[in-house]
């Protein structure tokens, strides 16, 4: 792979709402590395990077990081690694916070690409907030309901923020000891896009590959296929 010529940006789920997202120069960013007790057992790694969007421990376990990490836990500008990051403040539930409390979407540019991590979004936000979040190319957003937004809902804000790709995190898998809802009435209500669906857990994305309405749908490394 030819890292200097900017060609490669591999992103890999883990399960739940943990990626990790790697740039042309090797700089890492890990997304809510969830604890195994949750059914993902995530190995031990380095990342230069660890974004946390909320305090809850499927999604903050930094005891799998090994080296030196810059941890970010709370909205604002960062610049790490050559990696610019913004955190936006939402909300983990529709009950102004008074639920599950607030959560921080992330969005990271890498390489002339946005992507928007949207954590365990609880509603759609508000004009301002969708303001802050601005152009998006890749969105990682939740689907599976109960603890955050749904199907129906992830769909309203990929209509709002019209990112090319959209990847799909936080449902129910075979492996998944949480009560979540499915994939299947996501791709059910996502027919009218392209769908990529991978039998793997790890894809290659590109500034010139960025297509239109393309979902795309990565497997765990430990997960079965769950339709």
């Amino acid at each position: 792979r030819d890292n200097s010529a900017k060609r490669w940006r591999d992103h890999k789920w883990y399960g739940h709402s943990c990626f990790l997202l790697t740039d042309s120069n090797g700089s890492t960013v890990l997304t809510d590395p969830c604890d195994p007790s949750y059914g993902y057992e995530i190995p031990p790694m380095h990342a230069d990077i660890v974004t946390i969007s909320h305090e809850h421990n499927d999604h903050n376990n930094i005891s799998i990081l090994r080296g030196n990490t810059e941890i970010i836990r709370s909205p604002g500008e960062y610049n790490v690694k050559g990696i610019h990051i913004t955190g936006v403040e939402t909300l983990h539930d529709s009950s102004g916070g008074a639920l599950r409390g607030k959560n921080t979407m992330f969005i990271y540019d890498i390489d002339d690409m946005r992507i928007l991590h949207c954590g365990d979004l609880g509603m759609i936000p508000d004009e301002e907030t969708i303001a802050k979040v601005g152009h998006i190319d890749i969105m990682l957003v939740p689907i599976g309901a109960i603890y955050t937004i749904d199907d129906l809902e992830a769909r309203e804000l990929a209509n709002i923020l019209k990112p090319k790709v959209v990847i799909p995190m936080h449902y129910k898998t075979p492996k998944l000891k949480l009560e979540l809802c499915p994939l299947a009435p996501f791709i059910d209500a996502a027919k009218d896009c392209r769908i990529h669906n991978l039998n793997d857990c790890e894809a290659t994305i590109t500034k010139m590959s960025l297509g239109e309405d393309r979902v795309l749908i990565l497997r765990p490394y430990d997960a079965e296929r769950d339709e």
